[in-house]
């Protein structure tokens, strides 16, 4: 499965998916047409080799938004996809691809007011900036919230496994997004937390990904300790003591370091993750009845760190995540 963010030629893409063998393909919306072939306002897709048996705009819950204190106006700022997917061995599964508000400030001004004194004019610029800024802050951080109750409600009904993915235009360790991953509950029975509170949470494909080859790649002292070695302090009386630390060490697990996680976007000198796969408790090689395990975690940036004009002109300025998923065994 492939899930698209901007997406503005709906059929020239659905034509080029179907010759790469993706021979399903769904969208919920139409980018708006200015003139002719110039558009405004992407779409969101997702392309499938496998059946997709259900498509759905997600709605949100107007009675929860308005205890929030959102208007009665509010919506996502580019509509959520949801698509019913027949995989191998799991069944269906719901994937759902987003497009969560941009950083961009929400109020505009005029950067070049003649009309005021440059000083006036820098202070107006920062008030928009101060204030629009958080406004695109609460419409991401309320998007992803509302969302994430709708998954919920979904999980409950149907039991079946989760998929979101898609540009979060937002770090998921920052506090505006980090309950999207949310795994414990105050004042709930620590018992049936633990019981039940799987099913109902997402995880980083990442974090999955990393916990499956720290555990693979365990090693016990045993592997450190060479022939030669143990050949060595048999035969010196002097090495006695070495021998004997070296047996307190004896099947003590040893891991390698964690991978460094690689940016998806970059922005002058600085760069961060801002799009991500997250996962259900079915490809949590941790969780008993989990089917698959995430086997492998790529982020295609070649266009980004070595552009080629020829060959880059067109392409998106995010890494692409990849993430492999293996059944287990």
């Amino acid at each position: 499965m492939i899930g698209f963010q901007e997406v503005f030629s709906i059929d020239s893409l659905k034509e080029l998916m179907g010759e790469q063998g993706y021979d399903y393909f769904a969208v919920v919306d139409e980018p708006e047409v200015i003139d002719d072939f110039i558009y405004k306002r992407p779409v969101v897709a997702i392309a499938s080799k496998y059946p997709i048996v259900e498509v759905a705009s997600v709605e949100h819950d107007s009675e929860l938004a308005s205890a929030l204190g959102l208007n009665s106006e509010f919506t996502f700022s580019r509509k959520v996809l949801r698509a019913t997917v027949t995989l191998p061995h799991i069944g269906n599964t719901d994937c759902y691809v987003v497009h969560f508000k941009s950083k961009r400030p929400m109020i505009n001004v005029d950067e070049h007011n003649k009309e005021l004194t440059p000083e006036k004019n820098i202070i107006e610029i920062l008030k928009a900036n101060v204030a629009g800024g958080w406004g695109s802050t609460i419409q991401r951080g309320s998007e992803a919230t509302l969302l994430m109750i709708q998954m919920i409600a979904r999980r409950e009904a149907t039991q079946q496994p989760m998929v979101l993915m898609g540009d979060f235009n937002n770090e998921l360790a920052d506090g505006v997004l980090s309950h999207l991953l949310t795994n414990t509950l105050r004042f709930a029975p620590a018992f049936d937390a633990k019981t039940y509170l799987a099913k109902y949470c997402l995880n980083d494909s990442w974090d999955l990904f990393v916990k499956s080859q720290l555990s693979n790649d365990e090693v016990t002292s045993d592997d450190l300790i060479t022939n030669d070695e143990q050949s060595d302090c048999d035969s010196n009386n002097s090495e006695v003591v070495d021998l004997a630390d070296k047996s307190q060490i004896k099947n003590t697990k040893i891991t390698k370091a964690a991978p460094l996680r690689p940016p998806t976007h970059y922005y002058g000198t600085s760069s961060s993750v801002l799009d991500y796969i997250l996962l259900s408790c079915e490809f949590d090689a941790s969780y008993d009845d989990s089917f698959f395990e995430v086997s492998a975690y790529n982020t295609y940036d070649r266009h980004l760190i070595n552009p080629e004009y020829e060959r880059d002109d067109l392409t998106t300025d995010h890494g692409v995540v990849l993430v492999t998923l293996k059944l287990r065994s």
